[in-house]
Order: structure tokens, then C-alpha cells, then sequence
């Protein structure tokens, strides 16, 4: 017999990747249990497939920072006396990325890549452990949501909030419309994907100098001239980051959607102050915010 549930959850995160640099994505995630009927002749109470397994896929993923420690761009350091934790992605031309975060900020995927495949399985692991005996099998169908207009892949983290946001290498898939005079303008959302493909965006007031930074003995070795350097505390620890300012973009203001949403209207007002623009920016699967001007 088997049980599926689709849509269970949505897990927005970033990894960590030697190509791209540091992807946010967000991926849909599709379930199905085989296995024999219980006393309460079911496979699984539904109920609990969405607390339980949802609760598990959201604590081990979720917005987190996934990184794939077979690669040998990875460098992982635990420090000793603390719950922080070094993350040296040594990419070259210049495109390094480091971190130094507390250890629930991230996800250790035991591959050379964060596939789908490689997540689903780290995922399967840890789930099956929590199964109950008459479960003798699980599909975790892991998927990205069609979208068949511009978006764009961002990283960010929101210093100020009280969960998991906090985080300070998150992220999200998200598509973007644009209206100018109340008509859709395909070209600025397009100007938006290409400009925000693969970005990291960041609050100024969070820019350090170097020195202020924990940098871990890689980082030191590296040159970090041609990087953007973040640092702040929140309720959840210590965040620190250094990327690449070719991967970085600025902004005044939180990273919340409703400020980038306000941020891009803004944008798009100060090249054409004579037109009207509402901005419809989304926050990984049908979420978001609407901003005009």
C-alpha cells in the first residue's frame, strides 16, 4: 500500500555551489510512504506525515545554507570552544566565499554536489529513523514550481527577525512581474532576472572592515580586497560572510521582500519618473509582496 502527499512543504535555503557560487533556491516537496496498514488501518496518519515530516524537513533544510562537504572547494572547521562553525568554499578568480555561523545555520550534505538527488537522500536518511515499523519504504519527490516568466535565484539574510530568516546565508527562487502603467513590462522583469541571477543581496549597514571579521586561517591566506564583508549578531549567534562583489548586490534597507519589492519599484522610477510601476515580487513559491510608486 502506499500514501502521498503532495505539496507538503516548500524548503527555501541556499547551497553552495563551484560554478554559480551561492544558489537560493526553493524547492517543492512531494512524499510517498509504502507499507503495510497499522491498527488504525492506515499506512500513517496524515496528520502526522504533515506535522512530523514536515517538522523534520524544515529543522534539517529549511533555511539553511547547504553545503556539499565531498567537494574539495570545502573547507569545514567546528571551533572548538564555541557552537561556530568555518565554511571556506575556495572558488577561484577571486570568488571565494567564507562564513562563520553558528552550526544550525547549515546543512552538511555528504556528496561533491547539492543535487536534488543528494538532498533527498541526506533527507531520507534522517527521516527513517522516525518512521514507524509498518512503513517499510519512502519517495521524497523533490521539484522546483513551474514558473514560465523571469525570476531569479537570491541569497540574503534578515538580522532582525526572530526565527530562522535570521540565518544569514538563506534563500529563495522567485519570480518577479512588473507592471509599468497598470500594463505588464516583460523587459523589466527581465532586467530583474538577469541582474539578480545567482545574487547575494545586502544590507551596507552590515558591511564590515576585515578586521572585525573571525576569519578562519584559509580566509586569512586569501585575498578579500575584491569582496563584500558582512557581519551582525542576532538571537540565534554570531553571522559573518565574505563574497565576491561580483556576486553581491547592495541595498539601504533590510533584504525583506517587502523592501525589495519597494527597492525595485524605486529603481525602475528613477530611470522613468514620468510612469507609474508596480512591482509583484515573490519569496520563493506563491508568496511575496506588492510595492508601486
Amino acid at each position: 500500500m502506499q500514501l502521498f502527499v503532495n505539496d507538503l512543504t516548500v524548503m527555501d535555503f541556499s547551497y553552495l555551489c563551484p560554478e554559480r557560487g551561492m544558489v537560493g533556491e526553493s524547492w517543492i516537496v512531494d512524499v510517498i510512504l509504502d507499507g503495510g496498514l497499522d491498527d488504525q488501518s492506515m499506512v500513517l496518519d496524515f496528520s502526522l506525515v504533515k506535522k512530523q515530516l514536515k517538522r523534520l524537513i524544515d529543522e534539517h533544510v529549511d533555511h539553511k545554507l547547504l553545503v556539499p562537504a565531498e567537494h574539495h572547494c570545502s573547507q569545514i572547521t567546528h571551533e572548538a570552544s564555541t557552537d561556530q562553525v568555518w565554511v571556506d568554499f575556495m572558488r577561484t578568480h577571486g570568488r571565494s566565499i567564507h562564513l562563520y555561523c553558528p552550526a544550525e545555520a547549515y546543512a552538511f550534505i555528504y556528496a561533491e554536489r547539492i543535487c536534488m538527488q543528494s538532498v533527498s537522500q541526506y533527507l531520507k536518511d534522517i527521516i527513517a529513523t522516525h518512521l514507524p515499523q509498518n512503513v517499510q519504504g519512502l519517495t521524497l519527490n523533490l521539484r522546483c514550481e513551474e514558473i514560465n516568466e523571469p525570476y531569479y535565484h537570491y541569497t540574503h539574510g534578515l538580522k532582525k527577525h526572530e526565527g530562522n530568516c535570521q540565518r544569514i546565508a538563506h534563500g529563495h527562487r522567485s519570480r518577479i512581474k512588473v507592471y509599468v502603467n497598470n500594463e505588464p513590462d516583460v523587459d523589466a522583469q527581465q532586467y530583474w532576472a538577469r541582474r539578480w541571477r545567482d545574487i547575494y543581496i545586502g544590507t551596507r549597514e552590515d558591511l564590515v572592515d576585515a578586521e572585525v571579521l573571525n576569519l578562519s586561517k584559509e580566509a586569512r591566506e586569501v585575498d578579500l580586497s575584491g569582496h563584500c564583508l558582512f557581519s551582525y549578531e542576532s538571537s540565534q549567534g554570531l553571522f559573518e560572510l565574505a563574497i565576491a562583489e561580483a556576486e553581491c548586490d547592495l541595498i539601504d534597507t533590510d533584504s525583506t521582500v517587502e523592501c525589495l519589492a519597494q527597492f525595485m519599484a524605486d529603481e525602475l522610477k528613477g530611470v522613468q519618473p514620468e510612469k507609474h510601476f508596480t512591482v509583484q515580487a515573490y519569496e520563493g513559491v506563491g508568496k511575496g509582496a506588492i510595492a508601486s510608486n
